[in-house]
């Protein structure tokens, strides 16, 4: 059995100003012109089961299956590929607390979203936890 222990760990976040959605769409879809034309952040992955994204709620009109009402926690990066347990060391004081998160990672961090309603909770989780909120 494998343990991880994640201690002394403290990074940085910060708090995007948009609300987001996460669609889902059927995985041979086009991608909608709107959805790439946005600006800020944005995130498209295709399998082959379905097309996610996870975009602004201004530009998702149209959009079949929507989850609405989330917001963004960027983890400030970047970070080496080869470093450890960062998202872990987000990701077990909101699962402590009980609030669910939809992750998205890019080349140099991650990205943890939390339904609207559950971001001030989620934020103090982290701060608890002894990460720093950037304003």
């Amino acid at each position: 059995m494998i343990t991880t222990e994640i201690k002394n760990m403290s990074y940085s976040f910060s708090v995007l100003l948009q609300n987001f959605v996460i669609a889902r769409l059927e995985p041979n879809a086009d991608l909608p012109s709107a959805v790439l034309a946005s600006p800020g952040f944005l995130s498209i992955t295709r399998t082959a089961d379905e097309l996610s994204i996870v975009c602004a709620e201004d530009v998702a009109a149209g959009l079949a299956r929507v989850d609405k009402a989330w917001r963004a926690i960027k983890v400030q990066g970047p970070f080496a590929f080869d470093q450890t347990g960062v998202l872990a060391s987000f990701l077990d004081p909101l699962a402590v607390a009980a609030i669910g998160i939809f992750a998205v990672s890019t080349f140099d961090t991650d990205y943890i979203l939390v339904k609207s309603a559950n971001l001030d909770g989620a934020v103090a989780a982290l701060k608890d936890a002894g990460h720093r909120l950037l304003v």
